[in-house]
């Protein structure tokens, strides 16, 4: 059963994936639990996660009961483990909101919480990154994770995530990104959308990010920390919950 919940579900398109939950996933998840594997943010566990990717596929990563993948649940951890956004009052912007947290923060009583994104139906305020209509300092915190790989001009998005940002405020701002790159790669020239999936990633992104993109930040006025959280976690549980060993958390400050 495993094998063919994998064989369906290999090349289903996230947003596609997402629509179909409501009524997949409890019964995935509950074909598929058991003890190898846990999901930090529901605290369920399984015999395996599901495989998922564009071009190249990653087995055991998609969690079948929250829909998390790496870099959320790796999210998950630091704001549980090393922030109080969880317990103190908080004015908080989440772009492009993850179906792994959406339902979640909404319910958090200590967060005065928004949603913000050009498309996604789960959005409160439907905005440009570029041009948003919020006034100046007005946010404690700012969740915008991959979502700048597919703006052409980031550095008004980044200078817009600035500007709303509160003096002391936190925003993390994870991307995908290949740390093996000193420099960035963009090519407006690759129009084609297959070549452009082989080439980014996916066929909407328009760059692969490379180390430089923690300078651009602090180019912006961010201070930002390179947050290596899996090299602070247990390597047991870097296996148990499945995270990328490795991946940095770009946490910024104003």
């Amino acid at each position: 059963m495993k094998k063919l919940f994998k064989k369906i579900l290999n090349r289903v398109p996230r947003p596609l994936l997402i629509r179909l939950s409501y009524v997949a996933r409890p019964i995935i998840a509950f074909t598929l639990k058991g003890t190898n594997f846990t999901d930090p943010i529901d605290g369920k566990s399984f015999k395996s996660m599901l495989p998922y990717g564009y071009e190249k596929q990653r087995n055991n990563v998609l969690s079948p009961s929250t829909l998390s993948l790496e870099r959320h649940r790796l999210l998950w951890l630091y704001l549980n483990e090393q922030t109080d956004f969880f317990t103190a009052k908080k004015k908080v912007l989440h772009f492009a909101p993850e179906q792994a947290f959406y339902k979640l923060f909404r319910k958090q009583k200590n967060l005065d919480y928004t949603t913000t994104d050009l498309f996604s139906p789960l959005a409160d305020v439907k905005a440009d990154i570029c041009n948003l209509p919020f006034e100046d300092n007005q946010y404690d915190v700012i969740l915008c994770n991959h979502v700048l790989e597919h703006i052409p001009d980031d550095t008004k998005a980044m200078q817009e995530l600035y500007r709303v940002l509160k003096p002391g405020g936190m925003a993390i701002l994870q991307i995908p990104q290949d740390l093996k790159r000193d420099v960035t790669f963009a090519d407006d020239t690759i129009t084609d959308q297959k070549e452009r999936a082989k080439i980014f990633g996916q066929y909407d992104h328009v760059r692969i990010y490379g180390r430089d993109y923690f300078d651009k930040l602090r180019s912006i006025g961010f201070t930002v920390i390179e947050e290596d959280y899996t090299n602070k976690i247990a390597p047991e549980l870097v296996e148990k919950y499945c995270l990328a060993k490795g991946e940095i958390i770009p946490v910024c400050f104003k």
